[in-house]
């Protein structure tokens, strides 16, 4: 844009410039013609020459020598061809003349002035000096390609500056912007790398004047974040607290109740109530997993995580919904240890999240299988069930808050593929809904990328 801009202004000067000096030189050269013609008068009048004043005498033609002579003759170009001259008396008949104008023939009434004329094959421009006074008609004569020599000099004084000066004044240009975007190239290095969580204030050795106030208000913008976060995360772990606490001590309380003598309709309002709290606490347990997520509790520095390891604790935590559900459940993992860079509280909630999913959606006696793997440079966790499966047009759908497939028989919230979708993009993963290989059925598919510094046992 600076070339352009550049450009812009430059070479309309340019042109202008030239048009002006163009002009100027055409004077100065009509000028010269003038002021020769006026002095050749002067001569004639005061030094007396006689083949004007005798007529008797006839014209006398003053030789010219051409190019190739003046060369050899004078070693070097004196440009007597390119400029003559003519001198009539007043009846029209030439007196004086130099050899390369001596055919051109006098208007039948010269008019004192500047004319163009075509002769020898030569373009002509001619001054013409009427003198009653002097009795004498002078004519001044310059060539056109003497003319053009000259603009053509012009033109390359002009112009090649202007063409080698912009390509110079681009690099330099260049060089200048990316010399002075250097600090911001700097500043966005020290935000990609820092780290996440991280209350150090961004550091620029040398920082110009015009970027210092930009990282000042970076780092007051990244403190105030922190700030917000830290809230988020004191506010959903008081919340957990707060609520837990309670529902754990009424259902401890139900459990009393349940196992004291009660009449048959208090018991069923009592399981009733403990199927309830059960629900809330459910919901509970979901609502304080995303928030942590969204709030960036999974924020601080990715560490290394064996999937395998993980997924074991998931699936013994889950082992009681897994034994009452009904459902044939299996894990296979191709690796001993599947080890990857990232978030073992985001693993652990995305794994325990899309086994839930796929529990609530398959019926008793269907199956839920678990697979972890590696494919060139991606880890790859499979949950694949043969329940009812979700159309493709309703997949993308699925990930939405308290969004719940018509054929879910479990007592969810729809926040499930929330949490799963979060935790992904936590670790920059992919989530892809596909039909089950038997073709009946889900199966979706979580591939994160793996870091160069991670290595797989086999």
């Amino acid at each position: 844009m600076i070339i352009a801009v550049l450009v812009a202004v430059l070479l309309p000067l340019g042109l202008y410039s030239y048009r002006r000096t163009l002009t100027e030189t055409h004077e100065l050269l009509d000028g010269r013609l003038a002021q020769s013609a006026r002095t050749l008068d002067v001569l004639i009048q005061h030094a007396g020459i006689d083949a004007v004043r005798r007529p008797e005498q006839g014209s006398l033609v003053v030789p010219v020598i051409g190019r190739e002579d003046e060369e050899r003759l004078m070693h070097g170009r004196t440009y007597e061809v390119e400029v003559g001259y003519q001198v009539f008396d007043m009846h029209g008949r030439m007196r004086l003349a130099t050899a390369n104008l001596a055919q051109l023939p006098l208007p039948n009434t010269p008019i004192s002035g500047f004319e163009n004329y075509h002769f020898n094959d030569y373009g002509w421009r001619v001054f013409t000096l009427v003198d009653d006074a002097g009795g004498v008609v002078i004519r001044m004569g310059e060539r056109d390609d003497s003319r053009r020599d000259i603009t053509h000099a012009l033109w390359l004084d002009l112009a090649m500056p202007l063409l080698l000066g912009l390509p110079l004044l681009a690099l330099l240009v260049g060089w200048a912007v990316r010399r002075g975007l250097r600090p911001l190239q700097r500043l966005t290095q020290a935000l990609a790398s820092r780290a996440p969580g991280s209350r150090q204030p961004i550091q620029l050795e040398r920082a110009p004047q015009e970027l210092q106030p930009v990282v000042g208000a970076l780092n007051a913008q990244l403190e105030r974040l922190e700030d917000a976060l830290e809230r988020e995360r004191r506010f959903s772990a008081d919340v957990a607290h707060e609520l837990r606490t309670p529902l754990a001590s009424t259902m401890i309380h139900l459990d009393g109740a349940l196992s004291t003598h009660v009449a048959p309709d208090t018991k069923t309002a009592l399981v009733s109530a403990q199927w309830g709290l059960a629900r809330l606490a459910r919901r509970i347990e979901q609502l304080l997993a995303l928030a942590r997520l969204e709030a960036g509790a999974a924020a601080g520095q990715r560490g290394e995580v064996d999937l395998v390891v993980v997924a074991m604790n998931v699936i013994d935590e889950l082992a009681p919904l897994l034994g009452d559900s009904g459902v044939e459940f299996a894990f296979v993992e191709h690796n001993a240890t599947l080890k990857i860079q990232g978030y073992e509280a985001a693993l652990a909630a995305l794994l325990r999240n899309l086994i839930e999913n796929a529990m609530h959606h398959v019926p008793a006696g269907g199956q839920v299988q678990l697979s972890l793997g590696r494919n060139a440079n991606t880890t790859v966790i499979e949950v694949i069930d043969n329940g009812p499966g979700i159309p493709a047009e309703r997949r993308a759908s699925v990930f939405a808050r308290f969004h719940r497939e018509a054929s879910s028989s479990g007592d969810g919230y729809g926040l499930g593929l929330s949490i799963v979708q979060r935790a992904a993009q936590l670790h920059d993963a992919t989530i892809e809904l596909l039909d089950a290989p038997s073709g009946r059925g889900l199966r979706v598919r979580v591939a994160i990328p793996v870091a160069e510094t991670t290595t797989t046992h086999s």
